[in-house]
């Protein structure tokens, strides 16, 4: 294999910003049916196509809410990315019951089937094979030749890996085609774990790159002591160093939620960024801070700083 850059293997293009829609099915408090809505209803507003969903979501209530409420709210010609591999058993009486793993092509194609009827779709743009990482024998068996064999048949457009990781997600860019994948957490402000394995691996074999968790679990858009970081309280010299990281933004006066959306994007194999929002003022909040100005004197100075790698830098004025 060269360094040489590969052509993306997705046959459409992805939107710039997204919405991350695991708020919406209720992750770390409940949101209303309105609120819901009124954040689909801002994400059109603000011209976003792109919505990433999972069973998972919710126990299915993120993409049963995108089947509702995508078309009222006036979003048109969505991109719809789901995931899969895991199967939602609900209780006798209806109410949400265990999620157990199957990675089998009836268990694929299982809950790639109430997906779509969740969704109220006949396919999907992208199905993501969901957290995988201690799976690679049933990826390799089983699932891999199964999503294949869905994206053969039209039900879907793009095969697609999602993880927290990208030590393992790279060995699966490396050992299959993959037309796009979703790294959550691992190319941030605060963490350039994805830099040098993940992300030279995509441009080479022309992988798309969706970069999710680029506030670390809220930390980067409110660092204050009660914040989250990758899902767990944050520890004090992190919070140390985001506070440091929003005060060289607040010199240039530019919000640092601005330097965390726009960051993964200094990259040019960064393809798209989602976004977890749970309310219209979430929205357009962040929509408002994806176009912010930041001046390259900016960036340089979180470079200095050991925020962002001197390499995506190079070439850039200033």
């Amino acid at each position: 294999m060269t360094d040489t850059a590969a052509a993306n293997r997705l046959p459409f293009a992805l939107p710039r910003i997204g919405i991350g829609t695991a708020p919406l099915g209720g992750l770390f408090e409940e949101v209303t049916e309105q609120d819901a809505a009124a954040t689909l209803k801002a994400a059109a507003a603000a011209g976003i196509r792109y919505f990433d969903t999972a069973p998972r979501y919710g126990h299915g209530l993120a993409e049963q809410r995108l089947g509702r409420l995508l078309a009222p709210a006036g979003v048109c010609d969505p991109v719809i990315s789901t995931k899969t591999g895991w199967l939602l058993r609900p209780r006798p009486d209806g109410s949400p019951g265990e999620v157990i793993t199957d990675w089998t092509e009836r268990g694929i194609r299982e809950s790639l089937e109430a997906s779509l009827t969740r969704l109220g779709r006949s396919s999907v743009d992208i199905l993501y094979l969901h957290d995988p990482d201690d799976y690679p024998d049933e990826i390799r068996r089983t699932a891999y030749p199964a999503v294949r064999r869905l994206r053969d048949e039209g039900l879907i457009r793009a095969i697609g890996f999602g993880m927290n990781h990208s030590g393992p997600l790279a060995s699966y860019v490396a050992e299959f085609e993959v037309d796009v994948v979703l790294i959550a957490g691992r190319f941030s402000l605060l963490d350039h774990e994805a830099l040098t394995t993940l992300l030279p691996l995509c441009a080479r074999t022309g992988t798309a790159v969706v970069v999710g968790g680029v506030f670390n679990t809220g930390l980067l858009a409110d660092p204050s002591p009660g914040a989250m970081f990758n899902y767990r309280p944050v520890p004090a010299e992190t919070l140390e160093r985001a506070r440091r990281c929003r005060t060289l933004c607040e010199a240039y006066e530019v919000p640092l939620p601005a330097a965390a959306i726009q960051f993964p994007l200094l990259h040019a194999g960064v393809d798209s960024v989602v976004l977890g929002c749970r309310s219209a003022a979430e929205v357009t909040a962040n929509a408002a801070a994806a176009r912010f100005p930041v001046p390259d004197e900016l960036w340089q100075r979180l470079a200095e700083a050991g925020f962002v790698p001197e390499q995506l830098l190079e070439g850039r004025a200033g």
